[in-house]
Order: structure tokens, then sequence, then C-alpha cells
């Protein structure tokens, strides 16, 4: 995506008020912003534009935020942002399972909102101060400008945005022990709350995508009451 550009966010709310809201305080903070009213031309706009991030709405008419989630990471890394119910953790259990990289309760502050933008996109375009293009661990070799994952059979992955991210954050505290909070702060800049378990189903959908070929999956191990490892070795790739 062109730097020169403002990046383009697509809002996805079948509430017109929040539409209204979401449009002008996203114009406000530098970006260019498409407000859908349903999931109907979703698809279609993502092929057609270069977005660069997508807030989609849990409750929809006709197809609802977490089918259409599902149908985006068929075909697209782009990062989501999912709006959900407030007190309802099960809404942002699924989002983060069929792919989303964030979550928002709502009512929101636009605010937070924003916050979370920019650190999604921060993410997602690779600023977490990578000193070399690719890094090689295990039968794995990634990409850190392209997110493209590459196994030494051949196999291609592009991870979304919170899947680099993740997996990035392990490769630079490879062996190490990293905690919930840790890794919610370097993901989200916020401590894990007591219940969520966001940082869990992220870890756990990074292991699928690794163990997909040969048990990498047993890449990252559980420590209990301590957090997560990376147990293996990283190098600059030539």
């Amino acid at each position: 995506m062109d730097s020169a550009q403002p990046v383009h966010i697509l809002v996805v709310d079948d509430d017109e008020e929040i539409r209204e809201l979401l449009a002008e305080h996203l114009q406000r903070g530098g970006y260019r912003v498409t407000t859908l009213a349903d999931g109907v031309s979703l698809l279609p706009t993502l092929r057609r534009e270069a977005v660069g991030l997508l807030i989609l709405d849990v409750m929809l008419p006709g197809e609802d935020g977490f089918s259409l989630c599902r149908k985006v990471r068929e075909h697209s890394a782009v990062p989501i942002i999912m709006l959900t119910a407030s007190a309802d953790e099960a809404d942002r259990v699924i989002g983060l399972e069929l792919g989303a990289d964030d979550y928002l309760g709502k009512p929101f502050s636009p605010r937070e909102l924003l916050a979370r933008i920019r650190a999604l996109l921060r993410r997602s375009q690779g600023s977490l101060g990578v000193a070399q293009r690719q890094l090689k661990f295990a039968d794995w070799t990634l990409d850190v400008v392209s997110h493209q994952l590459k196994h030494h059979s051949g196999q291609h992955l592009s991870l979304s945005g919170a899947e680099f991210a993740l997996l990035h954050l392990f490769l630079s505290k490879a062996n190490h022990v990293l905690s919930r909070d840790d890794i919610s702060q370097a993901l989200h800049g916020r401590d894990c709350a007591p219940y969520d378990r966001s940082v869990d189903i992220q870890v756990s959908r990074l292991r699928q995508r690794l163990g997909g070929i040969d048990g990498g999956g047993q890449l990252i191990r559980t420590l209990r009451n301590k957090g997560y490892l990376l147990a293996c070795d990283v190098h600059a790739a030539s």
C-alpha cells in the first residue's frame, strides 16, 4: 500500500448513527472511510478496493459478522476489528477463533477505537523493529515484509496482521517465556483481564497454522502458570 495515501477503512454496521459517527472520527483521524449497512457488498468491495482495515459488526441483517469474517479470511489477510456486545464474551471468543484481529465492545469510545486501529495497522504493516527481512525457525521462513510463511516443503501461508504480530513477537523472544500479559501488551496495548481468553485463542490459531504439516504446533509450548515459549532458535535467512 502506498504510504502517501490515507489508509482505507471499511466499516460494516447496520446502525446508521454508528456508521456516521465512525466515518466522522476516522476521517478526522486521517483515514479514508467507506461504510456499508450490511455484508452484501463486503466481499465485492474488498476485491475492488485496496482496503487497509475492516471494522465489522457482529449483528447484521442477513448474513452475520461471524459468517462474513470467516469468508473474508478465506481470501484476505486484511486486519479485522469486530464490534460486539460489551458483556458477551462468547462473541469475542468466536470472532477471534474465526480470524478477527481485535474486538471492541459496544458502547465504545471513538478515541479507544482509533488507538486500536493505529496499533493494529502498525502491527500489520510490520513496524515492529524488524532487523531482517527473512527469519528462519525450525522448518519455516517468515518474510516480515509480505507476511508470508514458507515451509521447507514449499507450502506458503499468508498471515493475518494479528498472526504475524504474534509470531514475530515469539521469534523476537525465542526460548523465553512470555506471559499472557506480555503478549496482550505487545498485541493490544493492555493487560489481560482475569477471564480474557483472547491471547489463548490467538496462540491456539497460530499453533494450528504451524502444525498443519508436521506437528509444528509443538513449537509453541505452554508453561503452566507462566505463559508460552517458542522452543526453537531463530536465524536471519540468507
